[in-house]
């Protein structure tokens, strides 16, 4: 049973004594009291702010404050929707829409933005205030991201979370008075920021407009469908099948990939494939590559490549580990050239085939766009579409998505286990590597050492465990700042491992910035048991992979070959920024 929390004193909201039990602010407990008083900049991820003033309540003998920057004492008396009070809420959000361009119909935040809901909410359909001059530059310099500095209202959601979570600091506040704004570094468009990772938290935590992952490739996606003399394939990561739901009013964390395949083919895709099968391939070329650094012991621990985020934030701020990285590249980049070669097997040609990933990322646009992973000036992934963005598809199509009857993905590529479909969680892709690795060297026990401590949602996790003669220390790490932690402790000789995963995101892709926009953690702990429910259904380690083990005999040669390295591994180079 869990434990009731101690009682520290009592407030009075409205009328109503409420029990402080550890509430770190006037806010949280005045919501518990069931007033769920609006709020523009507070997140419940991030250090408390305090800019927008919309979630003020006046305090007996202290006045008018915001409750989200005052701790709860005992015997503080507290109006909530006093006339004053919601004179002055409703001012200072008119005071937030004059401040930029928020032209709803026009916007593609539409129905998802923040500012809009609380207009809504506070019939607030007029606005007083004369707008400031605006800036009208959009940034999409980025094939991750696209800046509009119009709709921006400086909430400084994008600020925090790059500095307190990822640790980074690509953008802060720039100018003062009218011409504040967030900028990079030397106010450079941010297609050209050094520091920028794609990571896209920054556009995940936007209330607004002002930060979205660039949705260009769309219409060049429907064109490619649309061209006669072409062939498109597509193929959707782990994490979409349990985030595309929700934005039609579906369960959240219902696994919905057999409405996806459905949907897919309606668009008109040629192909349609689960990139969990290249998780599966990854895993076999990934776990392969660890167990013959375990045996020469050379380059350990060995890190997850997967996550393009953290690969770049490594090229970018950690090179010295850069021979650390596993060599084998994202499933998603082995998935494009195995596509182009079979492609080329049945007599096509490859520039004839356009390859369509689906993910819930950002930074899988720029990983497309590496210029390793072009052969004579053909990407081996053409297109990348976000979780958001294929359901714009689907709705500009007409498509009924919530009503469609399931169906199957194509085959040879659209065979699973569980162990690939677990990759969108945070732990998902240590997992899935260790259970390879038991089965090769202890098959016999190779389903009883159980994963529990590796999954859930700690931003730091870590397992010992017995392979054969072998002892393996292995880490989980997700966030960019506890990534940096953990290898300057590594440096430091305070930490030893074999082998460490890395996602840039809290929480695994389920948490990526191309996914339906959340706050906090429930919902992405919802995507990822959702993941998990699907693995008990399936396969359990990736060997169990019939069409990914059909493939080395008909395309690649062995685990680990000639012909698999170089269509699934690749090379990384220090990218750190020169005074």
């Amino acid at each position: 049973m869990q434990e009731e929390k101690k009682e520290q004193g009592f407030v009075t909201i409205e009328g109503k004594r409420v029990a402080i039990q550890g509430e770190k602010n006037l806010l949280e407990l005045v919501r518990k009291a069931g007033f769920n008083i609006v709020t523009f900049c507070y997140h419940p991820e991030l250090a408390v702010y305090g800019a927008c003033r919309l979630c003020l309540v006046e305090i007996e003998g202290m006045g008018i404050l915001a409750s989200c920057t005052v701790a709860p004492k005992d015997g503080m008396k507290v109006r909530v929707n006093s006339d004053e009070i919601r004179k002055l809420r409703r001012i200072n959000l008119e005071l937030l829409l004059s401040s930029g361009n928020h032209d709803c119909t026009l916007c593609s935040k539409s129905n998802n933005c923040k500012l809009q809901k609380l207009a809504k909410d506070m019939d607030v359909t007029e606005i007083r205030f004369k707008s400031k001059k605006l800036d009208s530059h959009k940034d999409a310099t980025s094939p991750a991201l696209v800046r509009d500095h119009s709709k921006c209202i400086l909430c400084g959601n994008c600020v925090r979370i790059c500095n307190e979570v990822q640790g980074i600091g690509a953008i802060d506040f720039a100018f003062r008075g009218f011409k504040s704004k967030i900028a990079t570094a030397f106010n450079k468009e941010l297609g050209e920021s050094h520091e920028c990772v794609a990571c896209g938290q920054c556009a995940r935590v936007c209330p607004t407009g002002a930060l979205m992952p660039n949705s260009s490739e769309i219409e060049e996606v429907f064109k490619a469908i649309n061209n006669p003399n072409k062939k498109v394939a597509v193929h959707i990561a782990p994490a979409v099948r349990v985030g595309l739901g929700e934005i039609f009013g579906l369960k959240p964390g219902e696994p919905v990939d057999g409405k996806i395949a459905a949907a897919l083919r309606m668009l008109g895709f040629d192909y349609v494939y689960d990139t969990a099968f290249a998780a599966d391939l990854t895993i076999l070329e990934e776990a392969t590559e660890f167990l013959g650094r375990v045996k020469k012991g050379t380059n350990l621990p060995q890190l997850t490549s997967c996550c393009p985020a953290w690969v770049n934030y490594v090229e970018k701020f950690a090179p010295e580990f850069i021979p650390n990285l596993s060599s084998a590249r994202s499933p998603m980049q082995m998935m494009g050239p195995v596509l182009k070669a079979d492609f080329e097997q049945r007599g096509g040609k490859r520039e004839d085939l356009v390859v369509v990933a689906v993910m819930p990322c950002s930074a899988k646009k720029s990983e497309a766009k590496r210029g390793e992973f072009y052969v004579n000036g053909n990407p081996d992934t053409d297109h990348v579409v976000t979780t958001v963005g294929l359901a714009r598809m689907i709705k500009e199509a007409g498509i009924d998505f919530a009503n469609l009857e399931n169906e199957w993905f194509d085959m040879p590529f659209g065979t699973k286990t569980g162990a690939g479909v677990i990759f969108g969680a945070s732990g998902g892709v240590m997992e899935a590597a260790l259970r390879y690795a038991l089965a090769e060297l202890d098959p016999e026990n190779a389903r009883s050492v159980k994963f529990t401590s590796l999954r859930g949602f700690d931003v730091f996790k870590e397992k010992t465990i017995k392979i054969g003669d072998l002892e393996i220390k292995v880490a989980v790490v997700s966030g960019l700042k506890n990534a940096r932690k953990l290898l300057d402790e590594i440096k430091e000789g305070k930490k030893h491992y074999h082998f460490i995963e890395v996602m840039s995101c809290q929480g695994g892709c389920v948490a990526g910035a191309g996914q339906p926009q959340f706050e906090g953690w429930a919902l992405r702990k919802t995507r990822a048991e959702g993941l998990y429910q699907e693995d008990t259904e399936l396969a359990y380690k990736s060997q169990d992979n019939s069409g990914v083990q059909a493939l080395y005999g008909r395309i690649l040669d062995k685990i680990g070959g000639p012909v698999a390295h170089e269509l699934l591994h690749t090379h990384y180079k220090s990218k750190k920024y020169q005074d």
